[in-house]
């Protein structure tokens, strides 16, 4: 029987970014830049790189911004193209040409297992990707490609994890599994547990914003209730999948940003801008600079 691939990428992008006020009162979250990209752009990237064809935005009500970005602009191509310059053109048709990029609205922010399915009859009856944009991730393999290698073998659902340490781990939902004895970085999930106590944690493995999930999680979401803050919760979802076929977490290699947390976004500034080829040595020179009072 011939492998089935991913072929599709949902990015739930109807939050309201409320941890970024005032900047996100009339721009989206997605669209804030680390360095000169937006958050959302590394995400689509990130799954085009995996291989993905058609990426699939969950929108909501002032985010035709996004629409925009990913759209092309007859006049700005027109005027560099005038200007000669060619360099600035290429880069903005890049963008334009990722790939196949399609839109539907979420009118209520009901959850991120709400989002997911608003996306089913665009995914259809095929396994698909989720990535959430508030977690960019620096991976010399993209991460969506080590999940989609890992589903290449087991053909089931996919929880990208890491290690969370401390009280912080009560933000995550967290895995129980088991380490496959061919490959440690993959487990075996027995139960998910949603944002515990430390202390009722059962292990320190938390899911963070990638997953890949087969399509029937559409139907045990349709039944899922409601669970924290009247919202569906996806976790809730996987929960009931757990009990049709299996899901494994994977420890990917890379490291991940939180850039829907004011810290977390400016991290991902730093470090991506060292790695700049035009800016990396003077904005590291500068950094020396700072005196121990400024930092």
């Amino acid at each position: 029987m011939a492998k089935i691939k991913i072929r599709k990428a949902v990015f739930p992008a109807a939050g309201l970014g409320t941890r970024f006020l005032p900047a996100t009162k009339a721009i989206p979250k997605e669209m804030l830049p680390v360095v000169d990209k937006p958050i959302i752009q590394y995400g689509v990237e990130e799954a085009v790189a995996a291989g993905c064809e058609q990426i699939i935005i969950v929108t909501g009500r002032g985010k035709t911004v996004i629409e925009d970005h990913f759209d092309i602009s007859v006049e700005l191509e027109s005027q560099l193209e005038s200007r000669g310059k060619y360099d600035l053109l290429a880069m903005a048709r890049q963008i334009s040409n990722l790939g196949r990029v399609a839109y539907i609205r979420q009118k209520e922010a009901m959850g991120l297992g709400h989002a997911v399915l608003m996306a089913r009859d665009l995914v259809g009856d095929e396994p698909f990707a989720v990535i959430l944009p508030d977690d960019v991730i620096d991976a010399t393999t993209p991460c969506l490609k080590q999940m989609i290698d890992v589903f290449d073998d087991v053909q089931s659902s996919i929880l990208a994890t890491q290690v969370v340490d401390g009280p912080g781990i009560s933000a995550y939902g967290v895995i129980d599994g088991k380490p496959m004895a061919k490959n440690p970085r993959v487990l075996e999930v027995k139960n998910l547990v949603e944002k515990p106590k430390m202390s009722e944690a059962p292990s320190k493995n938390a899911i963070i914003g990638r997953y890949i999930l087969t399509p029937r999680i559409f139907e045990l979401l349709e039944k899922t209730p409601l669970g924290a803050g009247g919202e569906l919760q996806l976790t809730d979802g996987i929960r009931s999948l757990l009990e049709h076929e299996k899901v494994y977490g994977f420890s990917f290699e890379g490291r991940r940003y939180d850039a829907g947390d004011k810290l977390g976004f400016l991290k991902a500034t730093v470090e991506f801008a060292l790695k700049r080829d035009d800016l990396g040595e003077e904005f590291r020179e500068w950094l020396q600079e700072l005196s121990p009072l400024k930092v």
